[in-house]
C-alpha cells in the first residue's frame, strides 16, 4: 500500500509541474520495459500499481495476481507495448494518453492499436528516435533478458522482454552496446539477441522455426493483453511469434482469421493458426492457436492456465469450435 501511495504522489506532482509529453509531440517511445495498455483512462485497481509507474515491475504485478484478479482485466485492458517502441498520440486526459501501437495491425486505426497509458512511461529523446531510424537493431530472442549499466554486468538496469529492438550502438566481444529510450547507452548480452540491419533482413522463418520459437513460452502463465515474456494472451502470443521472425499479422484473432491463406484441416502444417469462435465455429472468432503438427496446437489459452500444448482435434471444446487456420509464412 506504501508504495501505492508513493506512485500515486508521484503522478500528481507530474500533473502540477507539467509533463514531458506535449501536445505537438505525436510520435514517442515506450520508455518502461512493458508498457500495458487500457480500455479507458483511470480504471486501473491499486493492485495494478507496478504496472502503472516507470520502471514497472511485471514479476510484482503478475504473481500478486489470484486467478479472478487476472480474470478481472479481462475487457479492461486492450494491449501491451514493448520497451523503445513507437506510438503515436492520439489524445490525452490528464495523467493518461491515448496511444497507436506501431507495428500492431487493426481495424480500429491505420497507425497501430488504439488504447491508454500512463503518460509518464514514454519518452521523447530525439536522439533515440534519429538512432531508431538509422541503425541497425538488436532484436530480443529469450523470454526475458536484463540490461546492464556497464560492460562486465556488475549492475543490472532492467529487465526486458522478447521481441524488444533497440537501436546497436556498438559490440565487444561477447556485449551489445545499444540505446534506450531516455536513459543512454546500455549493455546486453550478445547471445541474448540478434542483430539486423533492417527487418527486412530477418531470416524467413518457416513452420519449424515459429513452433521451436513459441516453445520457448511454455508454461508462462497467461496475460489477458499480453504481448510480451512477462504473459501473453493468445493473440499476442501468435502474433509476437510471429513478429520476431520479421512477419506483421494483426493483432487480435477476429482480425488474424480474415488475413494470411486460408488453409483446409487435411493440409495444416507446423506454424499454421488455427481459429475458435462460437456457435460451433460458426461465430465470432474468440480464440487463436499454433498449430505444431501431429494434431497439437501450442497456445495461451485463459486467465486461468499457461502457455501448453494440446491435441486439438481430441479435446471435445476446441474440435467442436474450430473456424478454419491460416497460414501467414511461405
Amino acid at each position: 500500500m506504501k508504495k501505492y501511495w508513493m506512485i500515486v504522489a508521484v503522478l500528481l506532482l507530474s500533473l502540477a509541474f507539467g509533463s514531458s509529453v506535449q501536445a505537438e509531440d505525436k510520435e514517442m517511445y515506450v520508455d518502461v520495459s512493458v508498457a500495458t495498455l487500457w480500455s479507458e483512462p483511470d480504471q486501473a485497481r491499486e493492485l495494478d500499481a507496478p504496472s502503472l509507474s516507470n520502471p514497472v515491475d511485471m514479476w510484482e504485478w503478475t504473481e500478486s495476481m489470484t486467478t479472478e484478479e487476472k480474470i478481472w482485466l479481462v475487457g479492461e485492458l486492450q494491449t501491451q507495448a514493448l520497451y523503445g517502441q513507437k506510438v503515436t498520440i492520439l489524445e490525452e486526459d490528464g495523467y493518461w494518453v491515448k496511444v497507436a501501437v506501431e507495428s500492431q495491425p487493426t481495424p480500429k486505426n491505420e497507425l497501430g492499436y488504439p488504447a491508454w497509458m500512463p503518460k509518464n512511461q514514454l519518452a521523447d529523446e530525439r536522439r533515440y528516435s534519429v538512432m531508431k531510424k538509422n541503425k541497425p537493431f538488436a532484436l530480443v530472442t529469450k523470454p526475458t533478458v536484463f540490461l546492464y549499466d556497464d560492460k562486465k554486468k556488475s549492475q543490472e538496469f532492467k529487465e526486458i522482454s522478447f521481441n524488444t529492438r533497440l537501436p546497436v550502438v556498438a559490440q565487444a566481444g561477447d556485449m551489445v552496446l545499444v540505446a534506450t529510450p531516455s536513459d543512454a547507452m546500455k549493455w546486453v548480452n550478445s547471445n541474448d539477441v540478434s542483430i539486423y540491419n533492417h527487418e527486412k533482413n530477418i531470416p524467413d522463418a518457416d513452420g519449424k522455426d515459429l513452433v521451436e520459437t513459441g516453445k520457448q513460452f511454455l508454461d508462462l502463465p497467461y496475460l489477458w493483453a499480453g504481448t510480451s515474456g512477462f504473459g501473453f494472451d493468445c493473440s499476442g502470443f501468435t502474433h509476437t511469434i510471429h513478429k520476431a521472425h520479421g512477419i506483421t499479422i494483426p493483432r487480435d484473432s477476429s482480425v488474424q482469421a480474415e488475413h494470411g491463406t486460408p488453409v483446409e484441416k487435411e493440409n495444416l502444417q507446423k506454424g499454421d493458426l488455427l481459429f475458435f469462435a462460437y456457435d460451433e465455429g460458426e461465430g465470432y472468432v474468440h480464440h487463436v492457436g499454433m498449430y505444431i503438427g501431429e494434431g497439437q496446437m501450442i497456445h495461451a489459452p485463459n486467465s486461468r492456465s499457461t502457455v501448453e500444448i494440446i491435441d486439438v482435434f481430441e479435446s471435445d471444446y476446441y474440435s467442436s469450435e474450430f473456424a478454419g487456420a491460416r497460414r501467414y509464412i511461405d
